[in-house]
């Protein structure tokens, strides 16, 4: 029995080192399972997901970044004045002929590559955007910047980056199914497109503003917004006769942005080459799914 007695305290303290060491290790192997980066022996390829992490969307501000830089405090702008609004009204008639013409004119928008090296005038392509910008945004941020690029050089060197990097995504990274399902349509990691439209459109969403005084300003929602503008600039581009095709070229974000010169804040979001369609050009024969099939009335 004084044995036992003498032995029981050490007992009870082995068997807490044995718990508080079991749940060290479970903590461990917890964060180690949830963790971000890339583990031992992943290849460069395997650890650069298909989702391009160029397109996340910041609007969130963490405490880090409040502390990287002078943010500015939505009280110290100024407050809008409100004025009256009254956009034209019309009767139903002319609403349900107007509707329709404008859907007939969106209908037969397509996603074109076959596109004319043909000249496409300046002033077109600045409405084009104009009609873009007018889209909403959060807190009225307007996070988007167009950079239109027409020489030849850089186009070619936007098509290197591009073409680099799709080959690389149709033959790892988007997998079997990706493939087999861009398949009918007949695509691939060639864009010869990039060269021959004489312009390239390349859409960059402002993950956050810079005011003229160095200070950061939060840009909210950032990504839908510049998301609305490009279906506007779909839009405006159909509606005076030239076509596009969309692209998000996967993982060519930061090589382009560095290529064009644009700041760390910009991501690029969308490239579009623009112009007429080539004479010879062609489609897939797709339908698009019945109005019953895309809306719910309640």
């Amino acid at each position: 029995m004084a044995l036992l007695s003498v032995l029981t305290p050490v007992l009870a303290v082995v068997l807490c080192l044995v718990i508080g060491f079991m749940l060290v290790k479970t903590r461990d192997t917890e964060t180690s399972s949830t963790s971000p980066g890339p583990t031992k022996g992943t290849s460069k390829v395997d650890s650069r997901p298909w989702a391009d992490q160029d397109l996340q969307d910041n609007t969130v501000i963490s405490a880090r970044e409040e502390e990287d830089g002078d943010w500015v405090d939505g009280g110290e702008e100024e407050e809008l004045e409100h004025v009256p609004y009254t956009p034209a009204r019309y009767p139903e008639e002319k609403m349900l002929e107007r509707s329709r013409e404008f859907y007939t004119l969106l209908n037969q928008r397509r996603s074109v590559r076959f596109i004319s090296p043909e000249p496409v005038p300046r002033e077109v392509i600045d409405n084009v955007i104009r009609t873009a910008g007018t889209a909403p945004s959060g807190a009225h941020t307007e996070p988007w910047t167009f950079v239109v690029v027409s020489d030849p050089e850089t186009k070619h060197q936007i098509r290197q980056i591009v073409e680099e990097e799709e080959e690389v995504n149709y033959r790892q990274r988007m997998g079997d199914k990706w493939v087999n399902d861009l398949a009918r349509l007949r695509t691939n990691w060639i864009k010869e497109y990039l060269d021959v439209a004489p312009y390239l459109l390349l859409i960059f969403k402002q993950t956050y503003g810079i005011l003229p005084n160095g200070k950061k300003k939060t840009h909210y929602y950032n990504e839908i917004s510049v998301s609305i503008s490009c279906g506007l600039l779909l839009a405006a581009l159909q509606n005076v006769g030239l076509v596009t095709v969309t692209s998000t070229p996967l993982n060519c974000g930061p090589q382009i942005r560095l290529l064009l010169k644009r700041p760390a804040n910009e991501k690029l979001l969308m490239l579009l080459p623009v112009g007429y369609p080539a004479s010879d050009a062609t489609v897939p024969d797709l339908k698009r799914k019945p109005l019953d099939d895309i809306m719910v009335h309640i």
